[in-house]
């Protein structure tokens, strides 16, 4: 159940008014806290995914994530030691079966994404005590998030970004020619399998905000939208992790004020921005033919 059900939140049209009520609940500060830690992870991460064309990966650490939490209920511990244990284990296995060529890896995580999200299912069965459990670990929720999650996703944060400072540049030139890489004796092979590590943790850490249905629209969309934007690598990051950014406040916000599940604003607001990034691209590209084949009318007639 959200606020919004109590008929309590009321959007005023106050901004500082209503950034004040909602900050008065300490867990609703913790969410906005945890959501930039959230967001600023996965847009960072997101970035090298779809630059490296991983997103089919990325959608299956993600959906790795809800037999983890569910697994973890079960068993009668914190569902964020299944979301960290399962999306890394995930991780490793697909980097440690990879080698096949495109297919045999489509076709690889494919088959674990299926038995995973199956064995899930199974643990939600087998505990009846689990009530709107699986709603929130598939959808996401603001309720609930205290100081100790948020310290965890910070810390957990921090490494994942320190990692990526630190691999950065060669990740960069691996993921746009692997071969040129290689042939200057860049580990490629090791680099992919920390980079899916990587993937796994902030997979991780994304799920408890945005559930895990939706956690690869948050990992893949604001990065996706900033490649259309720009071609140029460190503003197109810098620009993946504002929309980001944008996407997760702008939706614990309006999920505060609704009784509408916290995933679908941070997708739906992402979505947009993506929609409207591809009609600019769309509409600056036929205008630039326009103008050059004006230009070549005019020099053909001179």
């Amino acid at each position: 159940m959200t606020l919004a059900e109590t008929g309590a939140p009321v959007w005023s049209w106050n901004l500082l008014t209503d950034f004040q009520d909602m900050w008065s609940y300490p867990f609703m500060v913790n969410a906005f806290r945890a959501g930039a830690v959230v967001a600023v992870v996965s847009a960072i991460v997101g970035w090298f995914v779809v630059l490296r064309r991983q997103t089919f990966a990325a959608h299956t650490v993600s959906m790795v994530a809800f037999p983890g939490a569910a697994g973890a209920v079960l068993l009668g511990v914190s569902a964020v030691y299944g979301y960290f244990t399962l999306c890394v284990a995930a991780a490793l296995v697909i980097a440690a079966l990879r080698g096949g060529g495109d297919h045999h890896e489509s076709a690889l995580t494919g088959t674990v994404q299926a038995f995973l999200l199956a064995s899930g299912f199974l643990f939600i069965a087998l505990y009846k005590g689990l009530l709107e459990g699986p709603q929130t670990i598939l959808f996401g929720t603001f309720l609930g998030i205290t100081s100790s999650q948020v310290t965890v996703l910070t810390v957990v944060g921090a490494v994942v970004l320190a990692v990526l400072a630190v691999i950065g540049r060669p990740l960069l030139l691996a993921s746009v020619d692997p071969q040129v890489a290689a042939g200057r004796g860049v580990p490629v092979r090791a680099l992919s399998v920390v980079f899916l590590v990587l993937l796994g943790a902030a997979t991780a850490e994304a799920s408890q905000i945005t559930g895990t249905l939706l956690v690869f629209a948050l990992m893949v969309i604001p990065a996706a939208t900033a490649q259309l934007l720009t071609a140029r690598p460190a503003l197109s990051l810098a620009l993946a992790v504002l929309l980001a950014f944008a996407a997760t406040w702008l939706g614990l916000t309006a999920a505060y004020y609704s009784p509408y599940p916290l995933g679908f604003f941070v997708t739906t607001i992402a979505f947009a921005g993506y929609v409207l990034a591809l009609a600019w691209r769309s509409l600056h590209t036929l205008l630039g033919s326009r103008t050059g084949a004006r230009l070549t009318s005019a020099e053909a007639t001179a």
